[in-house]
């Protein structure tokens, strides 16, 4: 009971993202958060020097990014995504209502998951590997635009769970083709072209960095890695 009578105010939600700009798992968390309107604070990282909230945060794997919300972490980003849209169900949802559906949404994101992050690492950080790796990650790209088909998003006709799950995946490509010396465009079209559909989103445009940030990063990444 409020001290001046009548029921007490609901206490607003402490949300808090722990996370580091260049992480495309953390991308898809300020895109969800933003597609969903959560207001929260953004707390960067320094992968090399971690911090002590971040270690309590993440006691098993102490990786990024973390979603603390009144000071329960929630961790891994498909995890996250879903908790995201399970917490704040109001309105649009990012998984569908049928469970088929939502099946196969789970399925796709785990495909990214799976296939995209260790074979597009190996473009630009395995020496004398490029060219397999290129063929590798052009035939999942196929493999997920196959999926794509002719629908605006993965989600149908707004961005769903595995819009949001694939697109930060996009801030990396102009590196992978800086370093593989290939086209994505080229070798799929209507990937790109979805691209540029979910960049038209402020949710999305606002959360995730300037491919040519991203290109200047992996440069230093992979100097530091040769020396």
């Amino acid at each position: 009971m409020s001290p001046w009578g009548g029921e007490p105010e609901a206490m607003a939600d402490e949300v808090i993202l722990l996370d580091s700009w260049p992480s495309m798992f953390g991308m898809r968390c300020r895109i969800a958060l933003a597609e969903k309107g959560i207001e929260y604070e953004y707390k960067g990282e320094d992968l090399r020097n971690k911090s002590d909230l971040l270690l309590r945060m993440n006691r098993v794997h102490k990786k990024i990014p973390v979603l603390v919300h009144n000071g329960t972490p929630i961790c891994e980003s498909l995890i996250i995504l879903q908790y995201i849209d399970e917490t704040w169900s109001d309105g649009w949802s990012l998984l569908p209502s049928d469970p088929k559906q939502r099946a196969q949404a789970r399925f796709w994101a785990d495909y990214v998951d799976k296939k995209f992050y260790d074979l597009e690492r190996k473009v630009w950080t395995i020496e004398g590997k490029e060219e397999v790796a290129k063929e590798e990650l052009i035939e999942s790209l196929k493999l997920l635009e196959g999926e794509l088909g002719d629908k605006p998003f993965f989600g149908g006709k707004r961005l769903g769970f595995v819009d949001v799950a694939a697109i930060p995946f996009y801030t990396w490509l102009y590196a992978y083709e800086k370093f593989g010396n290939f086209s994505i465009e080229a070798e799929c079209p209507k990937l790109i072209a979805w691209t540029k559909r979910c960049l038209n989103k402020e949710s999305v445009s606002k959360s995730v960095p300037d491919p040519q940030k991203v290109y200047e990063f992996t440069l230093h990444v992979k100097k530091a890695l040769s020396s």
